[in-house]
């Protein structure tokens, strides 16, 4: 169930009800501000015990919203729907909103109505330019333009991270620092070096690289973006999620693929916001 909280005028609103109640503005403003008068009333009574008139019991509390434990569960996570629907509002000018296509022969032979997100027609070939720009944009706000700029970010990836980061920091004048092992495809290699990325060549595998990427952080200003387990990584990548509701909401099941666990931890937080008993079912490869 999708919840939606309509704000009307405000200050019109008060003035209705200031209205209704015959009191003027300046009198209601002096009313609200003013601090509650507290009066008390003493005598003597006829047989000479002194009596006080205790000040008026504050009203009684407004009862308080319950809320459900699903809702203080949501609460209490690294990445809430606030942030993915903030990082929505973020990337929408460097990221594009890829459609949701219906696929005629995935239909015929499951059985059911099948539609694929299409997140290979972002410039860099893959969904994590969401996560990539909705980072740098991140620490940008925290560190300030300035700050980033002199020292920039760095990762290890073998591929679609690290040109995700090298292409979103070039558009953002951040620079960025990938390590990358001996095992990277070469034409991922050069396309970094072409949106100006120093590239780092060091490990035999992806922990190795980044290892090293941990160490230089030591010895320098850069900032580390994990390609999966940052929440504005998660958060950018959830925004897949609000895509997917809003192309297709009579959707029943998402199915999501799984490496890190960054994609499908982000797109589960959105649809399970806005749509809590559609299921999402995570695939990994099997070795």
């Amino acid at each position: 169930m999708i919840r939606c909280l309509l704000l009307s005028s405000a200050p019109r609103a008060a003035a209705r009800c200031r209205k209704w109640q015959g009191v003027t503005s300046q009198h209601a403003a002096r009313r609200i501000v003013a601090p509650q008068e507290l009066r008390a009333f003493s005598g003597v009574a006829d047989d000479g015990e002194e009596i006080v008139d205790a000040p008026p019991s504050p009203p009684p509390e407004a009862p308080k919203r319950k809320t459900s434990q699903r809702d203080t569960y949501l609460e209490e996570l690294p990445v809430t729907f606030s942030d993915i629907s903030r990082a929505n509002v973020a990337i929408r000018t460097g990221v594009k909103r890829t459609p949701c296509i219906k696929s005629f022969f995935l239909s015929e032979l499951i059985g059911a109505n099948v539609f694929l997100k299409t997140e290979f027609q972002q410039f860099t070939g893959s969904f994590k330019e969401r996560g990539a720009r909705n980072a740098i944009l991140a620490l940008l706000r925290e560190h300030g333009e300035e700050y980033m700029r002199k020292n920039g970010v760095i990762a290890a990836s073998a591929g679609n991270h690290a040109l995700a980061l090298a292409y979103h920091g070039k558009d953002l004048n951040v620079p960025v620092t990938v390590v990358m092992p001996v095992v990277a495809p070469l034409a991922k290699v050069d396309k970094c070096k072409k949106f100006g990325a120093n590239i780092i060549i060091h490990g035999a595998h992806i922990g190795e690289a980044k290892e090293h990427a941990e160490e230089l952080i030591l010895s320098s200003g850069l900032e580390y973006v994990n390609g999966y387990d940052d929440p504005p990584i998660i958060a950018g990548a959830g925004t897949i999620g609000i895509e997917i509701i809003e192309d297709v909401p009579c959707v029943d099941v998402v199915v999501v693929p799984v490496g890190g666990a960054g994609l499908i931890a982000g797109i589960g937080c959105a649809v399970k916001t806005l749509k809590p008993d559609v299921k999402v079912y995570g695939v990994e490869p099997y070795f």
